[in-house]
């Protein structure tokens, strides 16, 4: 089904087609041609609302097609004699441009909202803590060692949280623009979960994060920014929303068809009716509100797997909750062996 999701409104338009097509040539002695036209409008507004003019123009084109070849005389043939009709297909055209072009209007001005309410609330704590302990630095000059290292220690800590969220919000708006493609390598995942580890601080990490990679484990063929997004968003939320003195487990496990990735830590279990809904945009569970986020990073861990035709899901365990994803290999590295021999 995940593959599927891109061209879910393709999907939608065909089915309403066959079905549209099927109410009409059963009724067609009881329905009018105006009402046939009518309801012969829908496809062309489901497929406008994914804000695509070029899917519009096809869609709109193959609808006006369908209305001249079987309904409008003369029938089975595209030549149409009666003006009040052309103007009918003028407007099937007319409205699908228009919603297409309130689509894209929406659509830009939803990046927008994620990229003002993070600036507005998630950016506030970080900078605050910058400015605190810089000013702290600058006027004060401590001269213990210890005060210097825990104030530049907070520093680092609170560029690398903006940095986090600023890079989040750049990978939102790439995965929202349906015309950007992934730029998909050959990824080794064990260095981009590296990668991801140094986005927080060492001594955390040495204290509470537990890999365990399949040795085994061979290159992935995807997009090695996206899949460090993912790792890095996993990660900030299990630490985030862990007991403080509990592991982090992170457990990679291939097989012949899919790459399972878990990442798992302790806290209090989410209710299920709070588990279907984590990976909506602005969506945070009832028991988090004394926990900073703006409920942006899940839902781009969501975007970001079914861009990789892959899954996400998150499920309670016995001590805390658990986030699965799994991911289709959809290319092996075989043939990156014989070139090398």
């Amino acid at each position: 089904m995940q593959r599927l999701y891109p061209y879910r409104h393709y999907i939608i338009t065909f089915l309403l087609f066959a079905f549209i097509t099927a109410i009409s040539l059963t009724f067609r002695n009881e329905l009018e041609k105006t009402n046939i036209i009518l309801i012969h409008l829908l496809p062309v507004i489901v497929i406008a609302l994914r804000g695509n003019f070029i899917a519009t123009t096809l869609v709109t084109t193959f609808s006006v097609g369908v209305l001249a070849l079987i309904y409008i005389p003369p029938t089975l043939s595209f030549l149409v004699n009666e003006l009040i009709y052309i103007w009918s297909f003028v407007i099937f055209y007319i409205v699908g441009y228009t919603i297409t072009f309130q689509a894209r209007r929406i659509h830009h001005t939803s990046v927008k909202e994620i990229l003002y309410n993070t600036l507005s609330h998630d950016l506030k704590t970080p900078l605050s803590s910058i400015m605190g302990n810089a000013t702290f630095l600058v006027e004060t000059h401590p001269l213990d060692p210890a005060l210097r290292y825990q104030a530049l220690s907070q520093i680092i800590e609170s560029s690398r949280q903006m940095n986090r969220l600023i890079s989040t919000l750049l990978d939102s708006a790439r995965l929202q623009n349906i015309h950007t493609p992934l730029k998909k390598e050959w990824c080794d995942i064990v260095d981009l979960i590296g990668i991801a580890l140094r986005e927080f601080r060492r001594d955390v990490l040495h204290e509470r994060i537990d890999c365990r990679i399949d040795p085994d484990l061979q290159l992935f063929y995807g997009d090695s920014g996206l899949l460090t997004r993912l790792f890095v968003n996993l990660i900030d939320n299990a630490l985030k929303y862990s007991h403080k003195d509990k592991a982090i487990h992170i457990t990679i496990i291939p097989n012949n068809t899919t790459l399972k990735m878990t990442f798992c830590n302790e806290c209090p279990s989410v209710p299920p009716r709070d588990l279907e809904h984590l990976f909506e945009q602005f969506y945070r569970a009832g028991n988090t509100a004394d926990i900073s986020g703006s409920g942006v990073g899940l839902s781009i861990c969501r975007d970001i797997t079914r861009a990789h035709h892959g899954q996400i899901k998150a499920y309670n365990t016995e001590n805390g909750i658990c986030f699965e994803v799994t991911l289709p290999i959809l290319k092996r590295p075989s043939h990156l062996l014989n070139e090398v021999s």
